[in-house]
């Protein structure tokens, strides 16, 4: 028998009927953030950032593709990395069917990782993705995002995530088993070098301009399979982290 209220037909429609006056507001204050969002001061991007991809070397205005927006996923997945984190993973499931559209209304989208670009082509193969993926390995990029840290900055905690100061790795936490390093094919401290986030761009007369960025829970939007669960009875219903490669679900 279940352990959950029950009640009648009538009494579900009382109370979803009340739910969906603050789905409303919910929805609401969801579209005020949005304009928020849209109405921040544009940054312009100084920096010749260059980038490895599929079509060869290439710049951030490159990356747009003719179009004036630019959507950038910080993809965790680091040069040590044997593959890419499965959180992130999880997120880039969801890309493959998003991309078309996008791109037809004038937005370009990429993945970024610091891994190589051969490293990258072959887990691509492994996830059966298709979507835009470059390589920043070689520039400052994922620093100046505050998605990358040094090994120095790790130790110290020098740096700053989601606007917000760092935390030093403890030794002894570096070296404590990790589930995503063990999955990534990295240790913990070389895992804990890169972190997820996503950044927004805009084009206009040729000049670059940064215009969002969001990190850790501000990402929850995009990971699709976290929406339809908060929608399901028992809702996310988690004691730890559960998920991993699409590919290695019924593997030890």
């Amino acid at each position: 028998m279940t352990t959950h209220k029950t009640g009648t037909r009538e009494e579900w429609l009382t109370a979803r009927l009340a739910l969906l006056e603050a789905e409303k507001v919910h929805t609401r204050q969801s579209d005020a953030l949005a304009r928020r969002r849209q109405e921040l001061p544009w940054v312009k991007i100084d920096k010749n950032y260059r980038f490895e991809t599929d079509q060869g070397d290439a710049s951030l205005a490159d990356l747009f593709g003719g179009r004036s927006q630019l959507v950038v996923y910080h993809l965790m997945f680091g040069p040590e990395y044997k593959a890419a984190c499965p959180s992130c993973s999880a997120i880039a499931d969801g890309f493959n069917g998003t991309i078309v559209h996008l791109q037809h209304h004038d937005v370009a989208f990429f993945a970024i990782s610091r891994a190589p670009l051969e490293k990258i082509r072959a887990f691509k193969q492994r996830m059966g993705w298709t979507f835009p993926w470059a390589s920043s390995q070689d520039t400052d990029f994922n620093f100046d995002f505050e998605v990358s840290v040094t090994e120095d900055q790790l130790r110290t905690g020098h740096f700053e995530y989601n606007y917000r100061p760092g935390t030093a790795l403890q030794p002894a936490d570096a070296g404590k088993p990790n589930q995503f390093a063990a999955m990534a094919g990295t240790d913990t401290a070389a895992f804990m070098r890169q972190r997820p986030g996503m950044s927004a761009f805009a084009r206009e007369d040729g000049v670059v301009y940064h215009t969002y960025s969001t990190y850790a829970r501000g990402l929850d939007g995009l990971w699709g399979m976290y929406q339809w669960l908060d929608r399901a009875p028992k809702g996310r219903n988690e004691t730890g982290p559960w998920w991993r490669h699409h590919d290695m679900y019924g593997k030890a």
